[in-house]
């Protein structure tokens, strides 16, 4: 997985419900497991952004409720700095759901602004969305 160019906090735990910023179908979801994440031996890996995670659907299209999915955080309440010195955080907890192991987003669209570290990380998530901050 591509490094980003900040530093980023961890800022959400297994169970976390978020927001599904894209068309998917999916409206609320919560989160079962994070892929490729660096923890210790026995201890729950916390998420961050442009971290991919498993998820299940809570609210939505009632095919996709109780399945799970991969997902990309795009948004995280929890602030972190950039090497620029600023300080960034979102107004909610936000993911954008993937249709297969390359990165490609299952929508076709998200609301709401995205931060630049997705763009590093999962260009083609960044290429959907509306607002790159």
């Amino acid at each position: 997985m591509k490094a980003v160019s900040a530093r980023l906090t961890r800022g959400l735990n297994i169970g976390s419900l978020l927001i599904a910023a894209d068309n998917s179908g999916a409206r609320i979801i919560k989160i079962t497991g994070v892929k490729k994440g660096k923890s210790k031996k026995r201890r729950q890996q916390p998420a961050k952004i442009g971290d991919r995670i498993r998820l299940s659907v809570r609210k939505g299209k009632p095919d996709m409720k109780k399945q799970l999915f991969d997902a990309v955080i795009i948004r995280q309440r929890r602030p972190y700095k950039r090497k620029t010195g600023e300080i960034i955080a979102f107004e909610d907890n936000a993911v954008a759901l993937l249709k297969d192991d390359k990165g490609n987003p299952k929508g076709t669209q998200i609301k709401g602004p995205v931060a630049r570290e997705i763009l590093e990380r999962w260009p083609q998530v960044a290429k959907i969305a509306n607002v790159v901050v």
